[in-house]
């Protein structure tokens, strides 16, 4: 599908809440997600899934093609695409981009044949693998500016872990109760690190954690039945998606502590926001009628009106490993 301009404006009147604390943000009377433009990887590629988006607006993420071989990609500011993102111990047609930061510096991770992932840098053209010490596999999900990171790793074929890695100190953490626990992206401000985890039912919330290490959980709208959170900027405003028990996939804003706003891509049951940068620029991707994935640019403007969500708890990390 070729790149189309689309502008969709959603404005509203803003619900006056009041944001106390950390991440209390001035907001205007109304706002705005619009969509500036679809594209998808060239060639003929099944599922284009754009990941992050940096200041200068290149986007990493990843393609399906039609025999099922994952590969990542950088879409540039110009809109010129990189070759495709294979890391040099992918033997079995599985790499990921997952995150960029405004140096180019991209993060991902790869499978090998024992079914487990590994972490990579990509920088200058030449990859740096990555695993936590002793673990079995590892995911590298988030960079920023600083080399601050995040993702996820098992040490056994149980449980998974969400880390942190800021000024080269890695951090493992967990959110109670949790089987699986991950961590998407760390805000240059370094205040707000945002994931997802799975519960001891097998469903999906989200989670941030805060400046002093504390995770506020569970993120979920009014009406979802599963939460993921993807990205965020220093503006700490926080971008993912959510089901609703009719089987609708919804794009989520999410301002901390609790308000959010609801994005559909118009006609689409499947919408997904995954990353989005300080200038309010967000990538993200939405199925068409045939249940193709493409993906898409759109801006906020303004602060979109916000509904509060559900209860949170509170939970301290665990020191440092």
């Amino acid at each position: 599908m070729k790149p189309k301009q689309i502008f969709i404006s959603i404005l509203a009147v803003l619900f006056v809440f009041p944001l106390m604390g950390t991440f209390a943000q001035q907001a205007p009377n109304s706002g705005s997600i619009e969509v500036i433009k679809t594209f998808d990887y060239p060639g003929t590629v099944n599922v284009t899934s754009p990941q992050k988006i940096n200041e200068r607006g290149d986007i990493v993420g990843e393609f399906i093609d039609p025999t099922g071989v994952v590969r990542g990609f950088v879409r540039f500011s110009d809109g010129s695409f990189s070759a495709p993102i294979v890391d040099p111990n992918d033997t079995v047609g599985f790499t990921e981009g997952r995150g960029i930061n405004n140096l180019g510096t991209v993060v991902g991770d790869y499978a090998s044949p024992d079914g487990n992932n590994h972490g990579f840098f990509l920088s200058g053209g030449t990859f740096t693998e990555y695993d936590i010490p002793g673990a079995l596999s590892t995911d590298v999900f988030g960079i920023n500016d600083a080399g601050d990171f995040t993702g996820t790793f098992s040490d056994d074929d149980v449980t998974q872990q969400a880390f942190v890695s800021v000024g080269g100190t890695v951090t493992s953490f967990s959110v109670p109760a949790a089987t699986a626990t991950l961590a998407y992206q760390i805000n240059n401000s370094k205040q707000l690190v945002v994931g997802y985890y799975i519960d001891s039912s097998g469903i999906l919330h989200g989670y941030f954690r805060d400046v002093n290490g504390a995770l506020h959980f569970p993120i979920d709208p009014p009406g979802s039945i599963e939460t993921i959170l993807f990205g965020d900027n220093n503006r700490n405003w926080v971008v993912g998606r959510y089901v609703d028990a009719s089987g609708v996939t919804h794009g989520l804003f999410f301002v901390p502590p609790n308000k959010f706003f609801t994005f559909d891509y118009p006609g689409s049951t499947f919408t997904s926001l995954n990353g989005i940068n300080a200038q309010g620029f967000i990538c993200g991707r939405y199925s068409d009628s045939s249940s193709t994935a493409h993906g898409f640019i759109a801006r906020v403007t303004g602060t979109p009106p916000t509904k509060e969500a559900g209860t949170e708890k509170n939970a301290n990390h665990p020191p440092a490993r």
